[in-house]
């Protein structure tokens, strides 16, 4: 399906043309049919002599209605624009070429209406006219048709030339993620709440899950039916007018300029920078503006950095993406003030002087048809990104920049990846020196220390710095028993025990070679000693030389047995005993007796 919009001044035959190439009335108040105008948007559909479906969207023309005609013509990727034979180019004329300007739309043609009404001279008069009109706008080599609804003059070449015209329009993608701008909702008996809207990517699905930004609340809906062109569908594609049944969401939740979205895959912002499409400069826009998007009219405050940029800071969230169009319109006034381009949805907090001169240098400079670049200046300004978070700010993150580095789902910038390891290198050192004792910088510390977006990052640069991992500590490398100050006394200590395996040092020994607690548990912690209590210590050899004495007696034995066996005191074999005990290598049989368990 493809679908187009009509625009032209009031008056000038659009929904008259519309019901005779549809047969559809697409006025759908008894008002509008009453008093002959167009007051909101209609919507009819019929199929082109190549089988083409074409499903149109009937804007007002009044100038008073010109939300309406804005919503209508947001979302369409296509416009039909007329102009009547026998009064020419009108004031609402500029409005709508304005519009279809700012949105960039350049796929359309030119409809000459009241062509009955009208001599051949001034047809070739007002389409020599239109084309000059159009001239500043993607419709200036739009095809010229001119047709009579009364009579069907020309209408079979308008629907020939309307199917060329939709034969070069750029295939959406299917694949691509939801945003449906909601441009009408009502309720259906025994349904519920359905809303319509063009859908121009992605696909809707019947048991979709999606979420629906309404004003200020974001609410999670399923898709419970669809609808194209009043045929149920279960899946549909773009560029499609769809009705989508909703569950989860009241109808009077839900009204104009919605949007239903995938999950998770949109940033909703109130906050962007824009530069100026279209229009007169923005330094003689008021501060206090309204903008369109999509079918979305918001109230905004304008921030200017020069004539072209500009921030934006809208009255609730919208989800938007680099290179979305804009209208920006006075709220005081019927006319627009002009178009602008989405630099940057996700732009940041000005708070230093110089901050907006700064930002309006970086603006102009941005290129949003360098892919490749823009999701470079993402990753560079953020220090690292993931893939998910590119593909939420409209990046692509398919080919990897220079100066990027992977890891995982992570990009990160290559200086910001080089003060990581040199800031952990510089951590671990420093660590080291205000104290030998300790075992490494935790992996809690060092993500801390690093500000890391995810602690698995932390892998990749402690294994590009060259440190080592130990039991969640990072440490230098090199052997792990070197205890710095207490490395001699510890050897001291080990040359005791190794000359006389159970002759634990007194409290006064371990003083006399300046070993606190501090240091014994480091030295357990690096494999030199056995603590068996905080101030009792063997060789870690210990216990296993133990159970080889132990096994030779008789069994059971007693405690007193056993410090005969290894010539120790009760004060060495009672803690080494329960140490043998705790591991399953001997078992207490009573109050006095053990035994080697075999």
């Amino acid at each position: 399906m493809f679908v187009v919009a009509t625009a032209g001044h009031v008056d000038h035959g659009k929904s008259t043309l519309v019901r005779a190439l549809t047969g559809m009335e697409p006025d759908r108040w008894a008002e509008e049919r009453r008093r002959g105008l167009t007051i909101d948007l209609g919507f009819a559909w019929t199929r082109l002599p190549s089988g083409r479906q074409v499903a149109f969207v009937d804007v007002p023309g009044h100038e008073r209605f010109l939300p309406n005609t804005l919503a209508g013509l947001g979302p369409a990727p296509a416009v039909c624009f007329v102009v009547a034979s026998d009064e020419g180019w009108c004031a609402q004329s500029d409005d709508h070429r304005d519009a279809v300007a700012a949105l960039g739309v350049s796929h359309g043609l030119v409809v000459l209406t009241r062509a009955d009404r009208a001599t051949a001279q001034r047809v070739d008069e007002v389409s020599e006219q239109a084309r000059i009109e159009l001239a500043q706008t993607g419709l200036r080599d739009a095809p010229v048709v001119a047709v009579s609804a009364v009579d069907g003059t020309g209408l079979d070449r308008l629907r020939t030339a309307l199917d060329d015209v939709l034969a070069g329009v750029p295939a959406p993608r299917a694949d691509g993620r939801v945003r449906l701008w909601v441009d009408r909702v009502f309720p259906v008996s025994g349904a519920g709440t359905v809303v319509t809207g063009t859908l121009t990517s992605g696909t809707l699905t019947r048991g979709d899950h999606l979420d629906l930004l309404a004003g200020d609340r974001l609410a999670p809906v399923d898709v419970r039916g669809l609808q194209c062109c009043g045929e149920p569908m279960t899946t549909v594609g773009p560029t499609a007018r769809v009705a989508v049944n909703l569950r989860g969401i009241a109808v009077d939740a839900v009204h104009r300029g919605a949007a239903l979205t995938t999950p998770d895959s949109w940033r909703r912002t109130g906050i962007i920078d824009v530069r100026r499409s279209t229009g007169a400069g923005l330094g003689t826009a008021p501060e206090q503006l309204t903008v369109h998007i999509g079918t979305a009219a918001i109230p905004a405050r304008l921030r200017r950095f020069d004539d072209d940029h500009a921030r934006l800071t809208l009255q609730r969230p919208l989800p938007l993406i680099p290179g979305d169009r804009l209208l920006l319109r006075n709220p005081g006034s019927r006319r627009l003030l002009g178009g602008a381009l989405v630099l940057d949805a996700d732009p940041p907090a000005l708070h230093r002087r110089g901050d907006a001169s700064r930002r309006s240098a970086a603006l102009a400079e941005m290129d949003l048809t360098d892919h490749t670049g823009r999701a470079y200046a993402e990753v560079a300004r953020r220090g690292a990104v993931t893939r998910q978070r590119l593909h939420i700010l409209g990046c692509d993150y398919t080919t990897v920049p220079a100066h990027v580095r992977v890891i995982g789902d992570w990009w990160v910038h290559a200086p910001t990846y080089d003060a990581w390891r040199e800031r952990l290198q510089t951590e671990v050192h420093e660590l080291r020196q205000r104290d030998p004792l300790a075992a490494g910088l935790s992996r809690g510390a060092a993500v801390d220390v690093l500000a890391l977006p995810d602690p698995a990052l932390l892998d990749d640069v402690v294994y590009s710095t060259g440190l080592e991992q130990h039991h969640g500590l990072i440490r230098l490398p090199g052997p792990p028993g070197d205890l710095g100050p207490a490395d001699a006394a510890i050897a001291e200590l080990e040359s005791r025990l190794a000359a006389d395996p159970f002759h634990a040092p007194e409290a006064d020994d371990l003083a006399a070679l300046h070993l606190g607690s501090r240091e014994l548990a480091a030295a357990e912690r690096v494999g030199r000693l056995l603590r068996l209590t905080d101030h009792l210590v063997l060789l870690p050899t210990a216990p296993a030389m133990a159970m080889r004495e132990l096994a030779r007696l008789d069994q059971p034995f007693t405690a007193s047995q056993a410090r005969q066996a290894l010539h120790t005191t009760r004060r060495v074999m009672i803690p080494l005993l329960e140490y043998l005990d705790a591991r399953g290598w001997t078992r207490r049989i009573d109050a006095v007796q053990r035994e080697v368990v075999r």
